[in-house]
């Protein structure tokens, strides 16, 4: 076996499922085998979340930097950072405590990155109200690590199972959505999400460009933007020696990329591309009152480092009862594995 990958896993939001869908996930001798795993977080909750997941056999590492870490199956490190009194924590609830660990361990796993102490970054799910009123005024992860790596050209791509996903925007308003389909950023997007494709071992991307207005405008007649902004992107892109096509009615695209007929989709806004995913991500089971799958995984494309996400949110409805599941963060960690490899 050659070297493991380091790969630093942020906590997420104290308050949420986070920290113990991390001890599930680091609960399986396989990732070991794959990677060299560890937490930036605070080993006093995750103390207490092995305890709600029946995982109380796993010892909690504590360290002060990565190479005091054992990184061995059974015993999880975690680069503690002491930022939550246990006694004040209220799970399943916004708090300016939980939303300021929660940006701090965002910001401490991108500097180790920047660092090259760690070979990949996954996020667990931060509470965009929370990290705002700790003072931190971000729409969400991509943003803080688009500022804090100095990246200008970057995007969300969203992948489950054969179906990816990348976005022209994603977190502004429905309005601001439309005015940022533009010709130049239509091909940006186009453009990372070939060379994403192209890293993933797919060697000649068909992308699947979706329109904005419902049947793509009908030449004009309830939008513009294609004519004028989306059409000349994708001929740009074939200009350039890219397999785009588009664009393609939004309601029929993730059909045919589901099919297998495109290799990725680029979306033009937010919903537009998570929608989709998540219907098929996202099963709920109405008998049981529980989700039985939550999966899907969120990478930033663009960056300087690897960063790969679960593919949902601190799920405050069903934190700290140990009914979460890890399959969104365990495949999360595989992306990163296979991207850590590639740049390794």
């Amino acid at each position: 076996m050659g070297k493991r990958p380091i790969i630093g896993i942020t906590m997420g939001d104290p308050a949420g499922i986070g920290p113990e869908i991390t001890i599930k996930a680091l609960s399986n001798f396989p990732l070991y085998e794959r990677c060299a795993p560890i937490v930036i977080g605070d080993a006093a909750v995750l103390d207490k979340a092995k305890l709600i997941t029946d995982r109380a056999e796993l010892k909690i590492h504590p360290v002060k930097s990565v190479k005091d870490a054992k990184f061995t199956f059974g015993t999880i490190d975690v680069l503690d950072m002491g930022l939550v009194d246990m006694e004040k924590l209220e799970t399943g609830t916004v708090s300016v405590m939980a939303g300021e660990a929660a940006f701090q361990y965002v910001k401490k796993v991108i500097g180790l990155a920047m660092n090259h102490e760690v070979d990949a970054t996954v996020t667990n799910a931060i509470n965009k109200e929370a990290v705002n009123l700790a003072g931190h005024h971000y729409s969400g992860h991509t943003e803080i690590y688009a500022e804090l790596t100095g990246t200008k050209k970057f995007t969300m791509m969203l992948a489950h199972k054969n179906i990816r996903v990348v976005h022209v925007s994603t977190h502004v308003s429905l309005r601001e959505a439309c005015n940022r389909v533009k010709r130049e950023r239509v091909l940006e997007v186009i453009e990372i999400a070939n060379q994403a494709c192209i890293h993933m071992g797919i060697a000649s991307p068909v992308i699947g460009v979706a329109g904005l207005n419902p049947h793509c405008g009908e030449n004009g007649l309830f939008g513009t933007e294609e004519l004028t902004e989306i059409i000349p992107a994708v001929m740009d892109a074939k200009n350039k020696g890219i397999n785009a096509q588009g664009p393609v009615p939004p309601d029929s695209i993730f059909s045919k990329a589901r099919g297998g007929y495109y290799d990725i989709v680029v979306a033009m806004y937010h919903d537009q591309g998570h929608i989709p995913l998540k219907v098929i991500g996202f099963v709920y089971n109405k008998d049981l009152k529980k989700w039985d799958a939550v999966e899907g995984v969120n990478i930033t494309l663009g960056l300087p480092i690897i960063r790969t996400s679960v593919d949902h949110g601190t799920a405050f409805d069903q934190a700290w009862t140990g009914m979460a599941s890890e399959l969104s963060l365990v495949n999360a960690i595989d992306y990163a594995i296979s991207f850590a490899g590639e740049n390794g």
